[in-house]
């Protein structure tokens, strides 16, 4: 019998909460492209084109919820995956997510959330939704400023918010709390990002969520 496939999860880095999609996504859609600039030459037919930069990946996909047979309202459900457009009193931004399904990761923002109510019971309280979101990558970098200058070209950090990482062989969670926090006692941290109760149960191969890298 083939593997059941886990659960989409998308993970809030500011708070640690999980939150597992109802129902896995038929497909997702992940865009990605280049910007060019025309340079203009009188008397060519066609202008040659220039790069000017990549642009961030965008995930989309519809979530399908349900509650009928439970008979309460939908909305419980679908107002965890709204709330994540709302921008976070200390930073003013909504928070940074990881989106996982399966081998697949990305280190992400929520920037659409489009909710369609298909039923309803009696008394009108909907009991079925389809949203369809759109994640757009995040990447962080670090710019020198100097005099109003930039100073260098743009460094992306080595740990990112809410990095997936991969366990391999020899892995514990205070190792990993050491190399990617600064302090193997926040190994917490990542046991509660990860709902770790045995800190010793770590299997190679399996994928985890680094949390940022917050002051303890």
């Amino acid at each position: 019998m083939a593997a059941q496939l886990a659960k989409a999860t998308i993970v809030n880095t500011d708070s640690g909460q999980r939150l597992a999609v109802m129902y896995n996504p038929e497909e997702y859609r992940v865009e990605q492209r280049n910007e060019f600039a025309e340079i203009p030459i009188p008397g060519l037919g066609a202008s040659p084109v220039q790069y000017v930069r990549g642009q961030a990946r965008v995930l989309s996909m519809d979530l399908f919820l349900d509650t009928y047979e439970a008979a309460t309202d939908v909305r419980v459900h679908t107002q965890r995956i709204v709330a994540l457009l709302a921008p976070l009193p200390g930073t003013h931004a909504p928070p940074v997510l990881v989106f996982v399904m399966g081998s697949f990761g990305l280190t992400c923002v929520l920037s659409e959330a489009d909710q369609r109510f298909t039923m309803f019971l009696p008394d009108g309280t909907p009991v079925r939704a389809r949203i369809s979101v759109r994640f757009t990558e995040f990447v962080r970098v670090d710019l020198n400023v100097r005099q109003g200058f930039f100073v260098g070209a743009p460094t992306v950090n080595n740990i990112l918010d809410g990095q997936v990482y991969v366990i391999a062989d020899g892995d514990t969670v205070s190792k990993l709390a050491a190399r990617h926090l600064g302090d193997p006692r926040r190994w917490r941290e990542i046991a509660d990002a990860n709902d770790i109760t045995d800190p010793l149960s770590l299997r190679p191969g399996q994928r985890i969520v680094i949390p940022g890298r917050q002051a303890p």
